[in-house]
This record gives C-alpha cells, sequence and structure tokens, in this order.
C-alpha cells in the first residue's frame, strides 16, 4: 500500500498498531482502554510515544492554557483516540488541525474504536492557519488558580 505525505511510513505503522487493538477490543469499551492498549501495541512495534502530552499554550504573549495529545508517536505524529458510536465528523478532525497549528507538527491520526470498523483519518495542516488560536480555546485545559 502506497500512502503519500509526510511521516507516511510512521503513520501507516500507527494505523496497524490501532487496527491490532480494534481486533482484539472491538467496539464498546472507554476511550481509556483503547488509549492504553494502543500504547502497549507502540511498544510491541518499538515505536516511541508520549502519553497525555502536555503543550503549553500562549496567545498573544499570555499563558491561555494547556492541551493534552492522546499519543505523540516518535516526536513526530499526534494521535488522537475516540471511541464514538457515530462516524468521525469535521468538529473531530477540528481538534487535530487545532493540535497540529499548535504545535507545528505535520501530520495527525483521528482513530475512532467506537464501531464495528475501525475509523481513522490521516490530518495534514490546512495552508492558511491564521484562525487556530480562536478555535483552540475550547480544547484547553486550565488549571485552577490557587
Amino acid at each position: 500500500m502506497r500512502v503519500d505525505g509526510p511521516h507516511q511510513e510512521l503513520t501507516y505503522a500507527i494505523i496497524g498498531c490501532a487496527m491490532r487493538v480494534h481486533n482484539a477490543l472491538g467496539p464498546g469499551l472507554k476511550e481509556i482502554h483503547y488509549h492504553r492498549a494502543l500504547s502497549t501495541e507502540l511498544e510491541k512495534a518499538r515505536l516511541t510515544y508520549e502519553e497525555e502530552k502536555p503543550v503549553h499554550i500562549e496567545i498573544n504573549g499570555s499563558f491561555a492554557g494547556l492541551l493534552y495529545i492522546d499519543h505523540l508517536v516518535e516526536d513526530q505524529v499526534i494521535v488522537e483516540e475516540k471511541a464514538l458510536s457515530h462516524l468521525l465528523t469535521d468538529e473531530e478532525a477540528a481538534q487535530v488541525i487545532t493540535y497540529l497549528a499548535a504545535t507545528g507538527r505535520r501530520v495527525g491520526l483521528l482513530v475512532n474504536f467506537g464501531r464495528s470498523r475501525l475509523g481513522y483519518r490521516r490530518i495534514l495542516p490546512p495552508k492558511k492557519l491564521d484562525e487556530w488560536q480562536d478555535r483552540i480555546r475550547r480544547y484547553l485545559w486550565n488549571p485552577p488558580r490557587p
């Protein structure tokens, strides 16, 4: 199978790991179960990753909050996992696009374990990213102030 774009072999390997997880667990579990199983499969594939990677976001020089990336694989590919009963929507894809814009990464994978067939989308950042700061606030976590 030929895949074009940045980090093509790496994204192909990650999708393979996700397929093994889905084949083993099937749909119907909570996202955390797929997240843990994907970590195990990434280890088996000898891929390095960070789980729940915090990304400090500043807007106009002020701290705006933190993003948490489900998996950052090989410090290159953002992986966002879902366990949704519906097909992936543009809203879920927008989350990954926002993460790409905020981190400068070149490719993301949106993976849905919640249906009878594994759903996944390979996502590249759009050429124009001017409005990402307007959309990012919905994905930020702000720690409570002391």
